[in-house]
């Protein structure tokens, strides 16, 4: 009998970005779970759109894909999430449209369920910026306690505060940040200007801290060791960008440690996947089957 795939859920924020190019599929926890999808595991987002034009057009777009889109709540009353993106040499810079259908992600008893089975959930703080999507996010990764929890910050705007990065990072076994971050992130958790990585881990008894580095690649800390991935690169399309290239790294992350694979093989993946994304336009290009060679062991 042929053993089902991990559930991995990516928990918040659903939305489009409206890039230069055109609006595509956007919000960092669907990115992850889309990119788990390719990578053959059962992924599934949990959100709320509106009943509107985007809202269908993300739903027909997840199942194309062949994705179950039966945790995504429609709200009458609040448009889908949008994302305004503009590129500023490849970069992009983000404004994001306040009070949206995500914010209202209510808790109920489908989502009970679906905590208490899943294999492993991504959340970030954007999605936590209001009520009740903020409280529904915490008490799904409070009761997905046999899961693993990855907390990806992607700090955007002024949508963070000091209580909501601890309580993540007290919910999490898995933190990721970037440099950028990490810098705005350890004064404001009291860390000394030293081995802040080790003092998070510690402090919040993590299993593993991510660090993504851009070009560098991305590097796992673990309480007693430091993976790097080996660099890779890939020859970027006209219009390329970099969104949603460290979801991308969280894809892969969630994909090894549900394996239990060891580090420098997570690490390896999330530097191929982020990569190849940021030579591509939009944040869930699709991903071909001969840059992931090992991705299915």
């Amino acid at each position: 009998m042929t053993e089902s795939p991990p559930l991995i859920v990516g928990l918040g924020e659903a939305l489009y970005d409206l890039l230069p190019a055109g609006p595509a599929l956007g919000g960092a926890p669907l990115n992850a779970a889309v990119q788990s999808h390719q990578l053959g595991n059962n992924a599934v987002v949990a959100s709320r759109i509106g009943g509107d034009t985007l809202g269908r057009a993300l739903l027909d777009d997840l199942t194309r894909r062949g994705m179950d889109t039966d945790f995504i709540q429609t709200d009458s009353d609040t448009p889908t999430g949008t994302v305004e993106i503009t590129l500023c040499n490849g970069e992009p810079e983000y404004e994001i449209i306040g009070d949206t259908a995500w914010d209202r992600l209510a808790w109920d008893k489908s989502l009970a369920s679906l905590a208490k089975r899943c294999d492993a959930v991504c959340f970030g703080t954007l999605g936590q910026r209001l009520e009740p999507a903020r409280s529904t996010i915490q008490q799904f990764a409070t009761t997905a306690s046999q899961a693993v929890r990855l907390f990806d910050l992607n700090l955007r705007q002024d949508y963070f505060s000091t209580e909501l990065l601890e309580a993540g990072c007290r919910a999490a076994s898995i933190v990721k940040m970037n440099e950028g971050e990490l810098a705005t992130v350890a004064p404001l958790l009291g860390l000394g200007q030293a081995e802040e990585i080790q003092q998070l881990i510690e402090h919040f008894d993590l299993d593993l801290f991510v660090l993504t580095r851009g070009k560098l690649g991305t590097a796992l800390h673990s309480a007693n060791s430091v993976v790097v991935g080996q660099p890779a690169r890939f020859a970027p399309d006209p219009n390329a960008d970099s969104v949603g290239a460290g979801d991308a790294c969280s894809a892969a992350i969630l994909h090894g440690a549900v394996r239990r694979w060891p580090l420098q093989q997570m690490a390896d993946l999330a530097n191929r996947l982020g990569a190849f994304v940021a030579s591509r336009k939009g944040a869930t290009p699709e991903l071909p089957a001969e840059l992931l060679p090992d991705a299915f062991s």
